[in-house]
């Protein structure tokens, strides 16, 4: 052992170069993962995020005024109390958009318990600093929204917005800003939002009509249940409208943090497995370049098992002290990196996994690069102590016939040589290719995800998202349903108005309900994006959401029957349709459908498509002025606003995948130019020039790099399309969102692989093309 020891150190003091880059690499890989496992967690848990980085409470509140909340800080189990904030009920218009909202009274200084995030405009500021500011208002006419609030009015800050209070009475106030909390957040249909003001804003608005709103952070989360006992004693049940626990409000991004997990979870796994193989193919790489130095060692007495466990341990503790040193430098200085990423590895540290990742994820890279380096120097034990016979061994295939026709007719020789050497035998061929390859396809892969994004934004009709706005008719809307469709339809940028109607509906053998839904009529049907079968056009007939289907365990073409308030429903299920909403259980027929259940049944809203490149704000704003303000306009929600992080982490992870393929890319390159030691000898033996030997080497690894782009883009399409759709699949949306990247975007991966790889062989070309055949002489052995 000792004797081993002492070749190890003797042979990195002989190597220090190779050895550097070999722990540079590794600790590079790892720290790029560490990164993106940062960015995922980031991204995946958007709840846990805000409630860290907001100090949140775990428990709010509602009570009626006067409630004596200062006890609630004697509670045991309770760490801190956000509040108690006078609050209100009311309405905020804007763009023809209506929103319940619960005011709560702030002060100019945001809580250190419960803080709302401002992440976009500034926090409530006193008068004199907001006129001076902005010139328009006071501060007491400042809001700030909850980020789900404005989503729902298209409020900016520097909007105006109309707030109604318990009195009727309106009032004009200028959102100042839009701010995360780790609350509930508001779903049309559902609960108010949230807003804060000013006391003397709220003061105006709710004159006297005012409840309260505290928050408890507790010592331990699992206390909520029974901490919400203690605190209902304390202040009286008489006194407490409402309980909002913690627990609530993750569920309710629960969906989110599922479909971004799984769609993170296969991306890591990959990018593991690509940084795993990158690693493992530099120390490979390395051991076949001492060869000679191991048929040395054999020839004086080493024996095959000393051997391998030499290079086993030198090479573990390479892979070691690059992994700590990854791990080491995210841990101390990963939060100092500008931008969204320094950020995601701030915040990481406080969200769940972060300890099982730091640990798994370096773990899990030693254990593939400790497999693979076994294997290298179980290779490296095996090698023949004489030399002589390794080099009396042909290195390359004969040239084929093709080849020297190549040449006959005056093709380039770098051009023949650099093909014969990217591609000398099939074997040899084969495992370049899909190394380097398997970056690639996981980037297309990450395209694929990104286009399909783009996809819901840009034609949210393909998606299963045709009408842009929703609209029902207020209180004093008396005009008739054709009044109102006709009024509709002669707004500016409307294409088509289709009345629509929801109910719940029971279906036999199971407990929950599903939606029903009729929309459009039989004369002018709903323009629902069906990717099987067919779409509705007769009596009888709807097209359901993959969830819906996979519920009932029936495919298309089955007869649903299902009870509606009562009553019998029986529909013929003639295709499938994409469907974000409720998770697919969703069964849509015209509204004459229903009609004939149900005769005088009205449209509960009406669905609006827009003509091409129309502005849904500046729709809702043209609703609201030709209506009066009688209807509620409303955005129709797209899933894509739930997974917009998403982008950043498939930038980032394009980011790491590329700089794998280039650790990849030059350890190939590397191994190329050595393993053609003798080959450029002879080369330089007959005549070829150092810019012909140079051309030579740059033409192999582009053709490689080619080659393995082109295997990369094809597999990652249609592994991407695969992917995104059998998620799609599971989520209950359905199968046939995947959008592909379009071409121009696959050819500049292409080029871009190409061109990388030429511009990584420069150096090397131009060194071995520099070398002397004398230099060259004890490569033959």
């Amino acid at each position: 052992m000792r004797a081993t020891l002492r070749w190890a150190h003797a042979d990195f003091r002989a190597h220090r170069g190779e050895a550097l880059f070999v722990v540079l690499a590794s600790a590079g890989i790892i720290a790029s993962l560490l990164l993106a496992g940062a960015l995922f967690s980031y991204a995946a848990n958007p709840w846990q995020r805000v409630f860290n980085q907001s100090h949140g409470a775990h428990i709010w509140l509602h009570t009626r005024a006067g409630a004596d909340t200062a006890a609630l800080s004697r509670v045991d189990g309770v760490a801190a109390l956000s509040g108690p904030y006078r609050t209100t009920a009311t309405t905020v218009e804007s763009r023809g958009a209506r929103v319940g909202v619960t005011l709560r009274a702030a002060t100019t200084v945001p809580p250190e318990t419960g803080r709302p995030l401002v992440t976009d405009g500034d926090w409530l500021a006193r008068p004199d600093a907001t006129a001076a500011g902005a010139g328009a208002g006071t501060a007491s006419g400042a809001l700030v929204l909850e980020a789900s609030v404005a989503r729902a009015l298209w409020a900016e800050p520097g909007d105006t917005v109309r707030v109604t209070g318990p009195d009727g009475a309106p009032h004009a106030l200028r959102v100042s800003g839009i701010a995360e909390v780790a609350e509930p957040r508001y779903h049309p249909g559902g609960g108010p939002g949230i807003g804060w003001v000013l006391g003397d804003t709220l003061d105006e608005v709710a004159h006297g009509d005012t409840g309260q709103s505290v928050g408890l952070r507790l010592q331990d989360p699992d206390d909520t249940d029974f901490t919400v006992q203690r605190a209902v004693t304390v202040l009286g049940a008489d006194r407490v409208a409402q309980v909002t626990k913690w627990q609530q409000a993750r569920a309710e991004a629960g969906g989110d943090d599922r479909l971004l997990g799984q769609m993170f979870a296969v991306f890591g796994l990959g990018a593991l497995l690509a940084a795993a193989l990158a690693a493992a193919g530099a120390i490979g790489a390395r051991v076949r370049g001492q060869l000679r130095d191991i048929a040395i060692l054999k020839a004086v007495g080493f024996t095959p098992g000393q051997v391998t466990r030499g290079f086993l341990v030198q090479h573990l503790a390479f892979a070691l002290l690059g992994v700590a040193l990854g791990t080491a430098a995210i841990a101390l200085l990963g939060a100092r990196i500008p931008g969204r990423i320094g950020e995601a590895a701030a915040v990481w540290q406080d969200l769940p996994g972060h300890t099982a990742l730091m640990i798994g994820i370096p773990c899990g890279a030693v254990l593939l690069i400790a497999a693979a380096t076994g294997l290298s120097a179980w290779r490296a034990g095996r090698v023949p102590p004489v030399p002589v016979a390794r080099a009396a061994l042909p290195s390359a295939a004969p040239m084929t016939a093709l080849g020297r026709r190549a040449l006959g007719v005056r093709v380039p020789p770098a051009l023949v040589l650099g093909w014969r050497a990217a591609f000398p035998r099939r074997g040899r061929t084969l495992v370049p290719v899909a190394r380097l390859a398997l970056p690639l396809v996981l980037i297309t892969v990450a395209l694929v995800a990104w286009s399909t994004l783009d996809q819901f934004r840009s034609r949210p009709a393909q998606m299963g998202l045709p009408a842009a706005l929703t609209v029902r008719a207020g209180q004093s809307a008396g005009a008739s349903d054709a009044e109102l469709e006709r009024t509709l339809a002669e707004v500016r940028g409307v294409a088509a108005v289709h009345p629509g109607a929801e109910m719940a509906a029971l279906v036999p053998g199971q407990t929950g309900t599903i939606t029903l839904r009729g929309l459009g009529t039989a004369r002018d049907p709903y323009p629902a994006k069906v990717v099987e079968g067919r779409a509705v056009s007769g009596p009888d007939e709807a097209v359901a959401g993959q969830g819906l289907l996979d519920l009932l365990g029936v495919r298309v073409g089955a007869w649903v029957r299902m009870t509606v308030e009562g009553r019998p429903q029986i529909l013929h299920v003639v295709g499938r349709t994409i469907e974000p909403e409720s998770g697919g259980r969703v069964i849509t027929t015209s509204i004459d459908a229903l009609r004939e259940r149900d005769p005088g049944l009205r449209p509960d809203f009406h669905a609006l498509v827009l003509r091409e490149g129309a502005d849904p704000e500046a729709v809702s704003a043209a609703l609201a002025g030709a209506t009066a303000g009688a209807l509620e306009v409303r955005e129709t929600p797209n899933p894509v606003d739930r997974l917009e992080p998403a982008r950043a982490v498939i930038a980032a992870l394009i980011a790491v995948l590329a700089l794998i393929g280039l650790i990849e890319l030059l350890t190939l390159i590397g191994t190329g130019v050595r393993d053609r030691g003798r080959d450029l000898l002879a080369l330089k033996a007959i005549g070829l020039t150092p810019r012909q030997i140079g051309a030579m080497i740059v033409t192999a690894a582009g053709l490689t790099a080619l080659a393995s782009a082109v295997v990369g883009t094809t597999v990652g399409v249609l592994s991407g399309r695969w992917l995104v759709d059998t998620q799609a699949a599971s989520s209950g949306i359905g199968a046939g969102i995947a959008q592909l990247p379009p071409l121009p975007v696959l050819f500049t991966v292409i080029v871009g692989a190409v061109l990388g790889a030429v511009v990584a062989a420069v150096l090397p070309a131009t060194r071995a093309a520099r070398r002397r055949p004398a230099d060259s002489l004890s490569e033959t052995l």
